[in-house]
């Protein structure tokens, strides 16, 4: 039997097999740790991370990651990203960043 961990990462390179970022329309990624989320959003054409936040794992703070990493991107003209959720389920924290873009006018 897989442990969560394993089946994670399985999912993750499924979705990555599909989600690519470019610079007109970058990759927003999400990352969980037992105390923090990171987010953040790359360049995979170049290979660059664009502009990225560490904050707590709650879902008040991960909406307000969300739109602090959003005017980033409008302060760069970005208007659409792709969302990489990193193999989580679309839930909790994970829905909050993005929805947290979505207030920005960022389309994902």
């Amino acid at each position: 039997m897989k442990s969560r961990k394993e089946s994670r990462e399985r999912r993750k390179r499924h979705i990555r097999q599909t989600v690519n970022g470019t610079s007109d329309r970058p990759r927003v990624f999400v990352f969980k740790s037992n105390r923090k989320i990171y987010v953040g959003a790359a360049d995979d054409d170049n290979n660059v991370v664009i502009k990225s936040f560490v904050g707590e794992r709650k879902i008040n703070e991960a909406e307000k990651l969300g739109e602090k990493l959003g005017k980033e991107l409008n302060k760069k003209k970005i208007k659409t990203a792709v969302f990489d959720r990193s193999g989580y389920k679309f839930h909790g924290v994970v829905k909050a960043v993005a929805e947290g873009l979505t207030k920005t006018g960022i389309s994902i």
